[in-house]
């Protein structure tokens, strides 16, 4: 038979409460249950001590005898030193898709072609004669006037 530690709830409708209760793992959410080990009162303050009301001798029974805590109740128990959750690790999941990396390669591009353009701009008047510069646009204004 295989034992789980979860949550049954309870209260009214949009005022949920919580039993954290030992139950057979076939049974419904809120069907049967073998014992009541606490309560969850999602309501309060996260400060408050009865947020969470756990029976810790008793979860440390039922975890000796087999029973798996879900993924909430878990976390209970880590915070109140009766189990230790093992520490998640995902680096996968913080890196950017493809579509993005394809995006900020485009953008990375762009950007050192703006950059080399205004290099070679700024480069270019300096490396000229002034002399140069000031005959092509006297010859500039010159072709603009006559075809008008």
């Amino acid at each position: 038979m295989a034992i789980s530690i979860r949550l049954t709830r309870g209260g009214s409708k949009k005022r949920p409460y919580y039993k954290i209760v030992v139950a057979d793992a076939r049974s419904p959410r809120d069907g049967k249950f073998i014992e009541k080990i606490g309560n969850y009162n999602p309501l309060l303050a996260k400060d408050n001590d009865q947020r969470i009301q756990l029976d810790g001798d008793r979860a440390k029974h039922w975890l000796s005898v087999g029973a798996q805590p879900t993924d909430r109740v878990a976390r209970f128990l880590d915070a109140a030193g009766i189990l230790e959750r093992p520490a998640r690790n995902n680096p996968n999941k913080g890196k950017p898709g493809e579509k993005a990396t394809e995006r900020a390669e485009e953008r990375a591009t762009k950007e050192a072609a703006a950059a080399e353009a205004a290099a070679a701009a700024s480069a270019a008047p300096a490396s000229g004669s002034n002399e140069e510069t000031e005959q092509v646009v006297a010859a500039e204004v010159e072709d603009a006037t006559s075809s008008s």
